[in-house]
């Protein structure tokens, strides 16, 4: 095997010389941004809490509570991200033995109930939230439907998406159940 077939990164004057290529973030999602957003307002409480506890020696009470609820908020609003990728859980292993016809309607139909599914989680989660009132926080003076709306626009997201999902597999003719090789991007 020659060595030097491969990429030339060490320049004729000894130096390294590597470029990478150009980011291109113009195709994140919306809900990547806000994850992102949740995630490092996560990191900074953890680490005012790390500060205040083995620094000051003064641990701060509220940040074991927010960082709870950040972590609730960055997780239902990644989820998001995974339903547009379509990369959740799923079992593929009998598609491999049905007939096409069997596997494209029961693709269609695992589409549909997911439909369903984050629809009624909107609902409940609407529902859950009409229950509590005005009830607060434990250590924050602040209403816990604050935390309840992150979830219900986490799963509002999962709902949109379903149906983008939903017409990708429509329009390409086949799922990810079918082909589970494929990616979203692989229109």
């Amino acid at each position: 095997m020659d060595i030097d077939a491969g990429p030339k990164v060490m320049g004729d004057d000894g130096q390294f010389h590597a470029t990478d290529e150009e980011v291109d973030l113009s195709n994140t999602p919306i809900e990547a941004w806000v994850a992102l957003g949740l995630f490092w307002a996560l990191g900074l409480t953890v680490f005012y809490q790390f500060f205040t506890r083995y620094v000051l020696n003064n641990s701060a009470s509220w940040t074991e509570e927010i960082a709870r609820y950040l972590l609730i908020g960055t997780v239902f609003v990644g989820a998001a991200i995974g339903v547009a990728k379509n990369n959740h859980i799923q079992v593929d292993f009998f598609y491999r033995f049905m007939p096409q016809p069997l596997t494209r309607a029961l693709g269609l139909f695992v589409d549909l109930m997911r439909i369903v599914f984050f629809g009624l989680a909107v609902l409940m989660s609407w529902q859950m939230m009409q229950k509590l009132g005005s009830y607060k926080m434990t250590v924050i003076d602040l209403p816990m439907n604050i935390v309840y709306s992150v979830v219900m626009a986490g799963f509002a997201a999962m709902f949109v998406r379903s149906f983008w999902v939903l017409r990708v597999h429509w329009r390409r003719g086949f799922c990810v159940l079918e082909k589970p090789e494929s990616t979203m991007d692989d229109r």
